[in-house]
């Protein structure tokens, strides 16, 4: 016996109408998302995971609605977090309508999907994007007669050019179930009623959650135990074995073959290739940048380009201009003069423009310091966005990452930890599986060192022999391959797939760029700024009670015994912690003084940046991860910096 009505999601009686847009990765959905929102709207994790969801407010005829952005995808049986969660909002609520959105180039693709949204017996719109690039290509697809092939209406549009936008917002209240019934042979329709017969009524068909389960789907398996007895779960898995041994094929594997052959009957009768293609020097580049040996030419090329623009515009001249001159010339002696002036307690001063003040610390360090490295990056990762460009970079590395668990689109938060741990933090939801996330997130937070260290660090190497700057990149680099490495063997979970559609390379538009960075600073300011604000309160407090102090006097024997460095080295570490390049000024001041070798520099920095990151990375790793996965994450990072420090002492003694 099943349980019976499932009331998954927001209980709470809904106020609007839900919309969703869905489609596979890079077709164009968020700029349609944007044009149909405007600036209502909000970005949030889903319920349980890391994956972003982007939401908000249209009105069609005088009726509100809420729009949820879903997440791109390729199939609605998961294979990713991405679209686990695609197919939960699906499942999850009951939805208006589904607005489909294609690439005008590869309608093959969204077929497969709008196959999946007619099993489930969804209202849907099907969304021709980026027409032009079709037509570019020679692509005529004639829309009448897909639409009664389909059933459903069929929108040709261009989003940045707004062209179709009128129509996609006419559709979506007629909205209407695609006229397609794949039959899969006798014995998967067979098993199929047989499960379905068993499930309770969902936003979804039972037909639909049959053949996801059939087809292996083990991310239902949550839903499952909370809709079903265990008796209907186990007579449902005895169906699934039953199935699995009569059939000659996997059932996933038949599901996929009928699909497909069905995607390509329609995409034959509708879609012709007339005239000469047009667009022939970027499909040049796209070609080049693909190049087994110039690519790798490429990636070096845009990756420059990629820190010059982030590393060193972004998190040098900017952050200098807003740093020293706006805050440091006029808001912070304004501030100050004002708040000292107005309020008559010492304490409130000190909280808000003391040492470790609200406004010196936490808003210099989050908008003076951070905004314009985020606003640097999200500008630069949406002209590789619009572009075409991110998934070659992402194929172009994998080979490299898969040596430490990882596939090539993590080497965009590595690049971007070059700038900001706590950005690169935040674009690790890019990746994925969990288990890449954290191997990601333990490599950023061990041995990528920000633009702020390093670049005082590579100041400080200047004025020493090569060997020392040799011996801290080599042993950095060492470290990161072995401890992602050994990540990648005990970390419990499979690896990902590394699939991805690779997009034409496009001229991005600016109007593309500045809503989607206007959009995402938004978001940052909402998201990052108040645990700046709760890191530099708790700074505040263990300073006036002095626990600042007594820990560094209890940590003094560690640096002084193990890492041979001098007693005062430990508040350099301590304010590492606060913020890297301080930790890394305080290094270059006691060198200056005359305090250290050559040895001990050595050994300093490169136990320096192995050291735990910054507070406010500290507050962002816990934000992604859990408190429990975080605090474990810390304390092997500070165990394994201090014993390859404590080694590095050691080797240096006997060979110096």
């Amino acid at each position: 016996m099943h349980k019976g009505k499932i009331t998954t999601g927001d209980k709470k009686k809904q106020k609007y109408g839900r919309i969703v847009l869905a489609g596979n990765p890079n077709v164009g959905k968020s700029v349609l998302f944007g044009l149909l929102t405007g600036k209502y709207v909000t970005v949030s994790n889903y319920p349980g995971t890391t994956v972003e969801v982007s939401s908000g407010n249209m009105q069609l005829n005088d009726k509100k609605f809420l729009l949820i952005d879903s997440p791109g995808v390729n199939s609605f049986i998961p294979m990713s977090e991405d679209e686990r969660v695609t197919r939960d909002i699906l499942l999850g609520e009951k939805n208006e309508s589904i607005v489909l959105v294609a690439d005008s180039k590869n309608l093959r693709r969204a077929l497969i999907l709008l196959i999946q949204l007619a099993e489930m017996e969804l209202p849907c719109v099907l969304v021709l994007n980026m027409e032009d690039e079709a037509n570019a290509r020679g692509i005529e697809t004639d829309y009448k007669k897909l639409e009664k092939l389909l059933g459903i209406d069929v929108i040709g549009t261009v989003a940045p050019q707004r062209k179709g936008i009128a129509k996609v917002k006419d559709s979506m209240l007629r909205a209407k179930k695609p006229q397609i019934l794949l039959n899969y042979g006798e014995q998967i329709e067979h098993f199929t009623g047989k499960i379905a017969s068993l499930l309770p009524q969902a936003n979804i068909s039972g037909r639909s959650l049959a053949l996801m389960l059939l087809a292996g789907d083990t991310s239902l398996k949550e839903w499952c135990v909370a809709h079903l007895d265990s008796g209907t779960i186990n007579r449902i898995e005895d169906i699934i074995d039953e199935a699995h041994t009569v059939l000659k094929e996997p059932p996933a594997g038949l599901l996929s073959q009928a699909r497909f052959k069905f995607a390509d009957d329609i995409v034959k009768a509708v879609v012709k290739k007339t005239g000469q293609e047009a667009g022939q020097i970027l499909r040049g580049i796209g070609k080049w940048t693909m190049h087994p040996f110039w690519g790798i030419f490429s990636l070096i090329f845009v990756l420059f380009c990629f820190y010059k623009f982030v590393g060193e515009f972004g998190a040098g001249t900017l952050v200098d201009f807003f740093e020293e001159v706006i805050f440091g010339e006029y808001l912070g002696p304004a501030i100050e003069k004002t708040v000292k002036a107005v309020i008559p307690f010492v304490f409130i001063q000190d909280f808000l423009v003391g040492k470790y003040g609200l406004f010196t610390m936490a808003l210099t360090y989050a908008v003076a310091i951070i905004l314009p490295i985020t606003a640097t990056f999200f500008i630069a990762f949406g002209v590789l966005e619009d572009s075409g460009y991110l998934p070659r970079i992402a194929v172009l590395t994998n080979g490299i990452f898969s040596k430490i668990g990882l596939n090539g689109k993590a080497v965009l938060p590595m690049v971007l930890g070059l700038g900001c741990g706590t950005m690169a933090t935040m674009t690790t939801r890019i990746l994925e599986t969990k288990r890449e996330r954290v191997i990601a997130t333990f490599l950023i937070a061990l041995a990528i060192p920000c633009s702020a260290q390093l670049g005082v660090i590579l100041g400080m190497l200047g004025a020493y022999e090569p060997r020392v700057a040799l011996w801290w990149l080599g042993t950095v680099l060492f470290v990161l391959l072995l401890t992602g490495s050994l990540a990648s063997r005990i970390l419990p979970g499979e690896k990902a797939d590394f699939f991805l559609e690779l997009p034409p390379i496009r001229i991005p538009r600016t109007g593309n760029i500045l809503m989607k960075t206007v959009n995402r600073i938004e978001w940052y300011l909402k998201e990052a700024v108040p645990l700046f604000l709760l890191g530099t309160s708790i700074l505040f407090f263990l300073d006036k009670t002095h626990l600042l102090e007594w820990i560094e006097t209890a940590a003094s024997p560690v640096i002084v015994t193990l890492l041979g460095l001098p007693e005062k080295a430990t508040g350099v570490f301590l304010m590492g912690f606060l913020r890297r390049d301080y930790g890394a000024a305080g290094i270059f001041d006691l060198a200056r003084q005359g305090l250290l070798n050559e040895n001990q520099i050595i050994v300093s920095i490169v136990t320096l940046t192995l050291f735990v990151p910054c507070l406010a990375s500290f507050f962002m790793i816990i934000k992604e991860r859990g408190t429990r996965t975080s605090l474990l994450m810390f304390s092997l990072i500070t165990v394994f910096a201090l014993i390859t420090g404590g080694v590095m002492n050691f080797i240096l003694n006997l060979l110096y």
